[in-house]
């Protein structure tokens, strides 16, 4: 039996499969039968983990056994199952496989939260395989002993349901998905120029005039059901209300909120109608209080990205309010985003805005706010932790997941941190992979997102040291993409130079040739 700290990485019988790699595994060489091929949960309570242990079995013994005997114990010890997921949600949990396991030493697993314990599921379905010859299912290498955390709190993915409309079952197909690679965060992109599809009971007319389609909506209860979902498999949805750009399609039901007719973004900042208006909409999805209403997630993302002022100078009763004001476009632009801001934090909100915000203003931000880097070759990430700001990192060109030239590789080389100070680590909350929707739909979405996600998932997930080596782990990432697959994700070839494309050829998961 050895020690795997994933300081100095040997992949393991036990650990060959695992993806992402836990932060400490220790393995034996005992294969370890699973007699009947299933497992006696005790201890979790009827409630959030007696759902994943359920929604787990058929994952975990997915073939049918004849053979007889009693199942395996596994002594469930969770120390708060009613702990709400938030950003500060442990999600630690320990995992002990013993060599023999009785009723007096079974298999343990101990958490802090259910959430917790959900990852340890995940853990214990990708150690146990199943022998087509002998139809039998084991565990290699016990006895096996994890104690697992995640490197970063914030580890998610963006999807955009206002370019391509997204239905709410291809929805909850991504979150199971995400929970597959201990991925937490769902950023729901809601809406755009392009499309409005969310019913607003305060302004009704945002989604009925601003949908592509009567059909393309999501009722409140759609979301509500969503989030609900999600929760159960331990992924927060956090909502993104892109404002005061990308907002034109705003203006189909509500012309007031814009500049005119014909030149509808940035949002008009010369009326009290526009704040009216966000307000009773982030009152319809917030509940108008923390931790509450359809997105009780705290953080809420606010955009503020690539806001061309010419509409404000180009209209006259803007440009005209904007002198009255003593304002240029910067003041305007700072004005928007403030008021904004503030709408948010009264609703007991911590915002996240895009780093254009940062770019344009800096400390002069709220020193709550979160700066969400992407812009291609970005370096904010130092600049914005030393000024004591928080940070999400997901720069364009590497984990932007519609650049479908990047691959898995080049995913899994970046490092959030690069260029920060240690002592500012901690305000580096993590990380997602965006999939902007301009060429994605129900169609191609998962193969859009994976399997290269998971290369983003481990990055966010596993201790830096020991996971530094992309062609080390390039084996477990293609066993991954089969698990996956396994699994009914349309997860794409693995080594693809095109993402999302489709097998060249005849092969099985692992040897397909790839275009």
């Amino acid at each position: 039996m050895f020690r795997l700290t994933i300081t100095a990485l040997a992949v393991t019988l036990a650990s060959a499969t695992l993806w992402p790699l836990p932060k400490q595994i220790t393995t034996g060489s005992t294969t370890l039968p699973i007699p009947n091929g299933s497992f006696k949960f005790v201890g979790q309570s009827e409630n959030d983990s007696d759902l994943a242990v359920k929604r787990y079995i058929p994952l975990i013994f997915p073939h049918s056994v004849d053979e007889s005997g009693d199942a395996l114990d596994i002594q469930v010890t969770i120390d708060d199952e009613s702990s709400e997921l938030q950003l500060d949600t442990d999600e630690s949990y320990k995992l002990s496989i013993p060599e023999s396991p009785t009723s007096d030493t079974p298999i343990t697993i101990t958490s802090k939260t259910q959430f917790g314990f959900m990852r340890a599921l995940e853990t214990l379905s990708q150690l146990v395989e199943f022998d087509f010859d002998a139809e039998t299912y084991s565990i290699e290498g016990a006895p096996i002993d994890i104690e697992d955390s995640p490197r970063f709190p914030h580890r998610g993915v963006l999807v955009d349901s206002s370019r391509h409309f997204e239905p709410i079952q291809t929805l909850k197909n991504v979150v199971d998905s995400l929970a597959y690679a201990k991925l937490n965060v769902l950023h729901w992109h809601l809406v755009d120029s392009q499309s409005f599809p969310f019913d607003s009971n305060s302004y009704p007319l945002l989604g009925k005039m601003g949908s592509y389609s009567q059909e393309e909506r999501y009722t409140p209860n759609d979301v509500s059901d969503l989030v609900e979902y999600a929760r159960q498999r331990g992924v927060r949805v956090m909502v993104e209300i892109d404002t005061p750009g990308h907002a034109a399609s705003w203006c189909e039901g509500y012309p007031e909120v814009c500049p005119s007719t014909t030149c509808t973004e940035p949002l008009n900042p010369s009326t009290n109608a526009t704040f009216d208006l966000i307000e009773g909409l982030f009152k319809d999805l917030t509940g108008g209080e923390a931790k509450a209403g359809l997105f009780p997630e705290t953080l809420m993302h606010l955009g503020g990205d690539e806001v061309n002022t010419d509409c404000w100078t180009n209209t006259d009763a803007v440009s005209d309010w904007m002198d009255e004001q003593g304002f240029d476009e910067d003041d305007t632009y700072a004005y928007f985003i403030a008021r904004v801001q503030s709408i948010a934090h009264s609703m007991g909100r911590e915002v996240i805005g895009w780093e254009e915000i940062w770019n344009h203003f800096g400390t002069s931000l709220d020193p709550s706010t979160i700066i969400h880097q992407w812009l291609p070759g970005s370096k904010v990430g130092p600049e914005v932790t030393e000024a004591g700001y928080r940070l999400i990192w997901s720069t364009d060109g590497v984990w932007y997941l519609d650049g479908l030239g990047v691959t898995w590789k080049d995913m899994y080389a970046a490092e959030p941190t690069e260029g920060i100070a240690e002592e500012n680590f901690n305000l580096v909350l993590g990380g997602e992979g965006c999939m902007w929707g301009e060429t994605a739909d129900t169609s191609d979405i998962q193969q859009t997102i994976w399997p290269r996600l998971a290369a983003i998932s481990e990055r966010l997930w596993s201790p830096k040291n020991g996971t530094q080596d992309v062609e080390e782990a390039a084996p477990r990432f293609a066993e991954f993409r089969c698990h996956l697959n396994r699994r009914g994700i349309a997860a794409a070839p693995y080594d693809n130079e095109e993402a999302r494309n489709a097998p060249g050829g005849p092969g099985g998961c692992l040897d397909q040739r790839r275009v």
